[in-house]
């Protein structure tokens, strides 16, 4: 018997579904997001490791395009290398001239072609096929800003260049470095070596979702090298302690004709 007014317990369970229905949904909303915030925060060192890489190949570029461009000039092994004068030896100098008016024409071109970069020229940017660059956010924000497939970015080979694509941008930050590196190293006997490069530092900033670090971009750039020879010893030794040593007689005499 049933009376008016009594709810039987089909009605309650089914209100009761009908009041938490509309909980379940932000319940899982939040599950969702916490999940992907979850996997994203474990792999955003790998999208560092990958965005690094990547980094050194576009600033490799852009350093390459500014100091292949028309407005750069590499100045002669002559220019860069002098004689000291009245010098019995003949030793050799670097030109310290020639070298800064080097080092500034770096220094600028580089900057320059970088600021190019991050204002979206493409012509400066290299052309890869492992990630798209969004030109139109570059042109507005700033910084060169690329998309990757999370697969290819987290080195996964199923997923390809599936899935979805992760922002990866960076930032040039401060001023470009660049400085005068002289080395001088030994060839053969008694023969010499003397390079000297350009040192160029570029100091950025690498921003993934939900991470960020700051890194920096070294490249040298050979301006000039000089092989010095120099006089064979009359006494060679390998430098070994039980090595014998050979002398070589100067003047060699040869004999007469006949005897």
């Amino acid at each position: 018997m049933k009376f008016h007014g009594q709810v039987t317990r089909k009605t309650r369970k089914r209100k009761m579904k009908r009041k938490l229905f509309p909980l379940l949904i932000p319940v899982l909303l939040i599950s969702i997001g916490l999940f992907l915030y979850a996997v994203n925060a474990g792999l955003a060192p790998i999208y560092i490791q990958y965005a690094e890489v990547q980094t050194e190949k576009i600033a490799a570029h852009v350093i390459n395009k500014a100091l292949t461009s028309e407005n750069f000039k590499m100045p002669s092994t002559e220019q860069i290398f002098q004689t000291i004068p009245n010098d019995p030896n003949g030793a050799i100098t670097i030109n310290g001239e020639a070298t800064s008016r080097v080092l500034a024409d770096v220094h600028r071109l580089v900057t320059t072609y970088l600021e190019e970069a991050e204002s979206g020229n493409m012509d400066v940017l290299p052309l890869l096929d492992d990630f798209q660059y969004n030109q139109e956010a570059m042109e507005k924000q700033g910084g060169v800003v690329f998309y990757v497939p999370v697969g290819q970015a987290a080195n996964i080979p199923l997923l390809g260049n599936l899935g979805p694509k992760i922002p990866i941008r960076l930032h040039v930050i401060g001023a470009v470095h660049a400085d005068i590196e002289t080395t001088n190293s030994e060839s053969g006997i008694n023969n010499g070596i003397l390079e000297v490069n350009v040192v160029i530092k570029v100091n950025v900033q690498i921003i993934v979702p939900l991470a960020t670090q700051k890194s920096v971009v070294e490249q040298r750039i050979l301006v000039g090298k000089l092989y010095i020879p120099g006089k064979v010893p009359p006494v060679y030794s390998s430098g070994g302690g039980n090595s014998p040593s050979v002398e070589i007689p100067f003047p060699i005499e040869l004999p007469a004709d006949g005897q």
